[in-house]
């Protein structure tokens, strides 16, 4: 598998502005945010997408969802709501080949989203 710029954010090796860290994830604002509040939690494993997870990746999946819900709280989402997107494949604009979760809020979104 080839290097991803996440691979660098996880290392330090490209400066993120890190909302959340543990030994399993990450979470941390988007360069480029498409609502006010709009950051990203990954996983530290390199997962290409959820079509490359598998059963032995449950429990980290799982714990991702939680970090979402964490970081969404602190930064402010829980009462208004907020969306939770990931993108798989081209077709489907995932742009990075490692795992993440867009987390966006701050204003109300449309539907549908594409």
């Amino acid at each position: 598998m080839s290097e991803t710029i996440f691979s660098k954010i996880i290392r330090k090796e490209i400066p993120a502005n890190i909302l959340y860290e543990d030994e399993l994830s990450l979470a941390f604002a988007d360069i480029h945010p498409q609502s006010p509040v709009h950051f990203l939690v990954i996983p530290k494993k390199r997962i290409v997408s959820l079509d490359d997870a598998s059963s032995e990746d449950a429990e980290l999946l799982g714990h991702l969802q939680i970090v979402v819900a964490r970081v969404a709280k602190e930064q402010g989402l829980s009462d208004s709501g907020y969306r939770v997107v990931t993108n798989i494949g081209s077709h489907g604009g995932q742009s990075v080949p490692h795992l993440h979760y867009h987390v966006l809020g701050g204003r109300a979104m449309d539907w549908p989203p594409g």
